[in-house]
């Protein structure tokens, strides 16, 4: 009895990472991803109107649907929800879609741990083979998006509901809980998983080509030219890797955008499509092959932006807890470790190693994010 207290005792007395270290790094990496695409929003909705505009399937609706002048290209498409609707517009939908990357990249790390350690393992000497990590990321990324399927719905309905306006239409929602309630109401439990066929082959579909290009992208620029392995080699290797996930993965994303805001009956059924399939082939049969690429540029550049974090370092949030930044290789990689020295380690020293670490966009707000751990705990204020 008094053993179990003593070790009850030192339980509580660890920090949180140690006792919780799945849900420690969901906290970490959600909050990141947060940050992340409340930055990179306007890119989102960009993408989203761009792959609405010209939809074929639309025109059997008649006059309303005529009269709306599509945007052309990415620059006259932000510049015009910026004109007609204001610059706030431009993180209209910006509520579920922070709900969505907390759920889908909190899930995401988390299954895709667990499988690594438990479903797949690791080889005798440690390492983690590179099908290996193209298999868990595919299935962990297609778990995620899953359950982060239906505010990915509200997020795509809410974007949209600008141009609504403008063609005088009425507006669907009130807001993200009005959103959800109607969706609900009008559709079940399964009309809020309308579209997730789509939303998960693109989740799919994005991994695989961003785990094997990254990879092997890298490894011919350190074998084949003079760059060392270093920020300018993970750039590039990471631009190659979204570039091939935005060609793999775009397809899917705009029939998933156009599914998810397709008119529905009382019922919650769609309008103008029947299934997946039935989208893409409207869509060749009416506009062309090259109309599933609509929105590719800034897709390509969320994904540059977004998929750069996941590639270089993940950092270790035990570590951070402590006071100790500790970054290690990606899991696609070996998995060395390089420590950063707790010798004089002043805040302010602390901070610029990590921002000169972490120079792809989300990682510096990861890097944000630590220095507020950082100064939490020079404070010693640490709740945990």
């Amino acid at each position: 009895m008094l053993h179990a207290e003593c070790y009850s005792q030192e339980e509580r007395s660890l920090p949180f990472p140690e006792r919780w270290p799945r849900a420690s790094k969901f906290l970490l990496s959600a909050c990141a991803a947060a940050v992340a695409e409340l930055v990179t929003f306007p890119l989102d909705l960009t993408k989203t109107r761009l792959q609405i505009q010209g939809e074929a399937a639309v025109r059997r609706y008649g006059a309303a649907a005529r009269r709306a002048v599509p945007y052309r290209g990415m620059l006259r498409t932000a510049a015009g929800i910026v004109q007609e609707e204001g610059l706030l517009k431009l993180w209209q939908g910006a509520t579920p879609a922070v709900y969505r990357h907390i759920v889908y990249s909190g899930v995401r790390m988390v299954t895709y741990e667990h499988i690594r350690d438990s479903v797949l393992g690791r080889a005798e000497d440690k390492s983690f083979p590179l099908w290996k990590s193209v298999v868990g990321g595919m299935a962990a990324g297609a778990i995620g998006q899953f359950f982060a399927s239906p505010t990915d719905l509200v997020k795509v309905q809410m974007q949209m509901e600008g141009k609504r306006r403008l063609e005088g239409k009425p507006l669907r929602f009130h807001g993200v809980h009005h959103a959800f309630v109607k969706i609900l109401s009008e559709g079940g439990i399964r009309g809020l998983w309308a579209g997730w066929v789509p939303n998960v082959q693109r989740a799919a579909l994005v991994n695989m080509g961003d785990l094997t290009t990254y990879d092997s992208v890298k490894h011919f620029l350190l074998l084949n030219t003079p760059l060392q392995d270093n920020s300018v080699t993970h750039s590039l290797a990471s631009a190659c890797s979204g570039l091939v996930a935005a060609i793999l993965g775009t397809p899917a994303d705009v029939v998933k955008t156009r599914i998810m805001n397709q008119p529905r009956d009382k019922q919650g059924r769609g309008l103008l499509y029947k299934s997946s399939a039935d989208c893409l082939i409207q869509a060749i049969q009416g506009e062309g092959f090259m109309s599933l690429y609509k929105g590719f540029l800034p897709t390509w550049m969320r994904m540059d932006l977004n998929l750069s974090a996941g590639h270089e370092e993940i950092v270790n949030p035990e570590n951070v807890w402590n006071g100790i930044p500790e970054v290690t290789k990606s899991p696609y990689e070996a998995d060395s470790l390089h420590s950063l020295s707790a010798e004089g380690s002043e805040l302010k020293g602390r901070t610029s190693i990590l921002l000169s670490k972490l120079l792809p966009y989300e990682e510096f707000i990861v890097s944000w994010m630590l220095s507020i751990c950082l100064l939490l705990q020079k404070a010693k204020s640490m709740i945990f």
